[in-house]
């Protein structure tokens, strides 16, 4: 190989290396960011009486028992500049003291605008924001990972505001290494967070609402 072919060579392994990283950064650049939506909230401790209320007589409060808390939050934003695009926001409730996450939520929201569970890609989460530790799965060995609690996932901008309720049941001594966040809990226990999450996976920004 002449002096030129190396030469050239090497030029098209760096544009190549910047083409990729150009894509890489424009594939992770959020459309907008948090301060686009003037997220606001709120969280109370509610009976069910109230819940049931709040959410309003299309949707169901989860039902509580004795030493069971429920948690009425609010979270409303203004309409972004862009559409999600098979994005989607995570709305994560979580307990500082475990990092865990309530077993049950009430929401008043159509079903195809909010949902509840979890997905892997979300193990992404803390690996970007350590302070969010609670919105991945559980590690329970070596390789092993232990997938317990809810968040709500938020697929549709027109959602806001989100109302919901969460569960934090009562445990008894014989189910108190449950990996879920339970009763008693206080509100500055508490952590509330919005995550916006890409189409295809990306975490684009995670944002403290309370907590």
């Amino acid at each position: 190989m002449t002096w030129r072919r190396a030469a050239c060579a090497a030029v098209v392994l760096v544009v190549a290396v910047a083409a990729v990283g150009g894509w890489r950064w424009w594939h992770q650049r959020p459309p907008y960011g948090p301060e686009a939506l003037h997220l606001n909230s709120s969280l109370e401790f509610v009976d069910y009486d109230e819940a049931q209320a709040a959410l309003g007589p299309a949707y169901q409060a989860p039902v509580a028992s004795d030493g069971d808390q429920l948690v009425l939050g609010r979270v409303s934003w203004q309409k972004p500049p862009a559409r999600l695009d098979g994005g989607y926001f995570a709305l994560f409730l979580i307990d500082k003291r475990t990092d865990y996450k309530p077993p049950v939520f009430g929401v008043a929201a159509p079903q195809q605008s909010v949902g509840m569970g979890s997905a892997g890609v979300e193990n992404r989460i803390p690996e970007r924001y350590p302070w969010l530790r609670g919105a991945g799965d559980i590690r329970v060995g070596e390789h092993e990972w232990l997938s317990v609690g809810s968040r709500l996932a938020i697929g549709d901008v027109g959602a806001s505001p989100v109302t919901f309720v969460a569960l934090f049941p009562h445990l008894e001594k014989n189910q108190r290494d449950v990996p879920i966040a339970s009763a008693p809990v206080t509100l500055p226990d508490l952590l509330l967070a919005l995550v916006y999450m890409g189409p295809d996976g990306q975490v684009y920004w995670a944002s403290r609402l309370q907590g």
